[in-house]
């Protein structure tokens, strides 16, 4: 019995990268109507900015800072980095043609993701980049009986899904995140009362990106390696978890993404890990045949 407080720890942390990243999609799609399939590229290059600072001058941030300072001072220079990234990305690769169509964006989305990805192999190389030992620590504590948890993996757990509740209440529980609302909503009738509609761009591709960033460095403390290619598969997932809680909707999301993880794996744990993928998608084919909008639903418009 041991094994299933495992995986379902290993679920909870795979599921809260899921849903950082979803969250993303999420928010991009719920102002934009775009699907930013860039974002699973700008969480490899947090995670590789992140590799980065704690690698820089031979250790010297956790050398100076300690271990745990150390890991703090590369996940907020990841977020920071990788915000600021979004920003430059949609008003270099998004903001010349929002006149121009949907497709358009698409395409401009999918050539982005291609340069991201192509400029990671670039400067880090092909091969896989380890995380510095120095920075994974190694405590555990005591949760039920003989199950133990590293340090790390709570640290992960709780971190992730406080910013995930941070955000939710930002989002809907503030003016300014009934503004974003608003924009989502209907962006010509939020324009006219006064919303500034550039802020809530910059806002959606500011945060959106630095959930992913978080994401990506703690998938390097966790899993020690991490390589070029990783967006493809993460932005997969989460684009499926976003599907799965409900398109344009932030709690969607953040359900879509622990689900998606934890029934990950349990396959794997119990079943095959070989066709736990395959697992994961034909539950995903069942909830949308039996609600097609997704667990919670898309966000749509509605009288008040």
């Amino acid at each position: 019995m041991q094994m299933l407080p495992e995986q379902l720890i290993n679920g909870l942390i795979i599921g809260s990268f899921y849903a950082l990243v979803a969250m993303g999609y999420s928010m991009v799609y719920g102002v934009m109507k775009l699907i930013n399939f860039a974002h699973g590229d700008l969480f490899t290059l947090g995670s590789y900015l992140g590799y980065t600072i704690l690698v820089f001058g031979a250790g010297w941030v956790t050398a100076t800072f300690g271990i745990w300072g150390g890991v703090i001072v590369a996940v907020l220079g990841a977020m920071l980095g990788i915000g600021f990234a979004g920003l430059i990305l949609e008003r270099v690769a998004y903001q010349p043609v929002y006149r121009a169509g949907r497709l358009p964006l698409v395409v401009s989305a999918l050539g982005a993701s291609i340069f991201i990805s192509n400029g990671i192999m670039a400067v880090w190389g092909p091969r896989f980049q380890a995380f510095p030992e120095v920075s994974i620590p190694t405590g555990s504590i005591v949760l039920f009986g003989d199950f133990r948890i590293t340090t790390l993996k709570l640290v992960t757990i709780l971190v992730s899904l406080g910013l995930m509740g941070l955000i939710y209440y930002l989002v809907e529980r503030t003016l300014f995140g009934a503004a974003v609302r608003a924009s989502a909503l209907d962006r010509d009738t939020a324009t006219l009362i006064g919303i500034d509609f550039r802020k809530i761009i910059r806002f959606v591709f500011f945060v959106g990106p630095s959930l992913g960033a978080l994401a990506g460095v703690f998938v390097g403390l966790n899993y020690t390696r991490i390589i070029f290619t990783m967006g493809w598969t993460y932005g997969l997932k989460a684009f499926t978890a976003v599907i799965l809680g409900g398109i344009g909707n932030i709690p969607g999301a953040m359900l879509g993404g622990i689900m998606l993880g934890i029934m990950e794996a349990l396959f794997e744990g119990f079943v095959s890990g070989a066709w736990k993928n395959v697992f994961v998608f034909l539950i995903l084919i069942v909830i949308l045949i039996v609600r097609p909008t997704g667990l919670i639903g898309e966000k749509i418009a509605e009288k008040v």
